[in-house]
C-alpha cells in the first residue's frame, strides 16, 4: 500500500515527486556536510570567508538552484495531477464516508452501491465524488493517487486511474474517532469488459 510502488498516473507522479524532493534534500544535506567537514579539517580556510561571503554563498547561490529546480519540478508534476478540460467526461462514483466505512454509489448504474468495496475499470480515468455523513474524512488510495478530504455538506472529486487489473487498499486518512483504524476498504479494478457485471452483481 505504499505510495513509492504507483499503479496508476496520478500516484505515478506523486511518487516521482517524492523522489525528486528526496534527491534534491540529499544534496543540499551533503552540501552542509561537507562545509561542516571543512569547518573541522580546514578551520582557517572557513575562518578567512568574510560573513557576506557566507550570506551570499551559503544563503543564495548553494541554495537556490537546487530550490527553484525542486519547485519547477513539482509545479509541473503537480499540473498533471489536475482534471485537463474538455474530452470525454469520466466515469463518476459516489464515495459516502460515515464513521466508520465507506459507501461506494455508481450513477451510471441506479440502485448498485456496496459498502468497503470499491469497483473501477481499469484504465479508464474515473471521477470520485467524496463526501461525509458526519464528521471529517479523507479518501486515499495510496497506490493510484493522493488522498483528498470528505466533509459533511460538501463535496469534493479526486480523479484516479488504476493500470492493470487488481485488488488495492484504500484507507481514512484523517482521525475521525475512536473506529478510525477500521474505516479501511478494498478496491477492485476489473478490465473494462467485466467492469459492469462487478458493479451489476452489488448489493
Amino acid at each position: 500500500m505504499s505510495t513509492l510502488d504507483p499503479a496508476g498516473p496520478a500516484a505515478g507522479n506523486i511518487a516521482t515527486l517524492w523522489w525528486v524532493m528526496f534527491f534534491g534534500a540529499v544534496v543540499l544535506f551533503a552540501l552542509v556536510l561537507g562545509l561542516l567537514a571543512l569547518s573541522f579539517l580546514r578551520p582557517a580556510a572557513i575562518a578567512s570567508i568574510k560573513p557576506m561571503h557566507w550570506i551570499i554563498g551559503g544563503g543564495l547561490i548553494m541554495p537556490v538552484p537546487i530550490l527553484l529546480g525542486l519547485l519547477i519540478a513539482a509545479l509541473l508534476l503537480g499540473e498533471q495531477l489536475l482534471p485537463k478540460p474538455g474530452g470525454v467526461a469520466p466515469m463518476r462514483i459516489e464515495a459516502h464516508a460515515s464513521q466508520w466505512q465507506w459507501r461506494f454509489a455508481y450513477p451510471d448504474a441506479p440502485g448498485s452501491a456496496e459498502t468497503d468495496v470499491l469497483h473501477l475499470p481499469a484504465g479508464e480515468p474515473v471521477d470520485i465524488l467524496v463526501t461525509a455523513e458526519d464528521v471529517i474524512h479523507s479518501f486515499w488510495i495510496p497506490r493510484l493517487g493522493g488522498k483528498i478530504d470528505a466533509i459533511p455538506g460538501h463535496e469534493n472529486t479526486i480523479r484516479l486511474e488504476a493500470d492493470e487489473p487488481g485488488v488495492y487498499r484504500g484507507i481514512c486518512a484523517e482521525y475521525c474517532g475512536e473506529g478510525h483504524e477500521t474505516m479501511g476498504f478494498v478496491v477492485e479494478a476489473h478490465a473494462p469488459a467485466d467492469f459492469p457485471a462487478a458493479v451489476g452483481a452489488a448489493p
